[in-house]
């Protein structure tokens, strides 16, 4: 009798455990942030097939995506404690720098980035 009710104090020990440990992924989800915007060149039309870097400056590990057909991008699961910069390129043209702050408390972004495309 005795184990039997040490091995279901137990059980919902874990249990409880299991329930506290999801409560906090799921709290942490709808925290994480994303960012999203348009790649533009100097004239605001859209440029489709840019590449738009994400550095997370408190690791250095970058991420990179295209642009679709009308210029946008996106990226999420970002962390909210972590400060990010983000820039795009297309055929050697760069746009500047932008800084996502950690203190910036929006959940999603918009950031449009900006290209001064080389005269050919």
């Amino acid at each position: 009798m005795k184990m039997q009710r040490r091995i279901f104090c137990l059980f919902v020990a874990l249990a409880l455990f299991a329930a506290i440990a999801g409560a906090q992924d799921k709290k942490r989800e709808a925290q994480l942030r994303t960012v999203r915007g348009v790649v533009l060149d100097k004239s605001e039309n859209p440029i489709s097939g840019s590449v738009v870097f994400l550095k997370n400056t408190r690791t250095n590990s970058v991420r990179s995506n295209y642009t679709d057909d009308t210029g946008k991008y996106r990226f999420s699961g970002l962390d909210p404690n972590t400060d990010y910069e983000v820039h795009a390129e297309k055929e050697g043209a760069k746009s500047s720098t932008r800084t996502i702050s950690s203190f910036d408390g929006r959940k999603e972004i918009d950031l449009n980035l900006k290209i001064d495309r080389k005269k050919s």
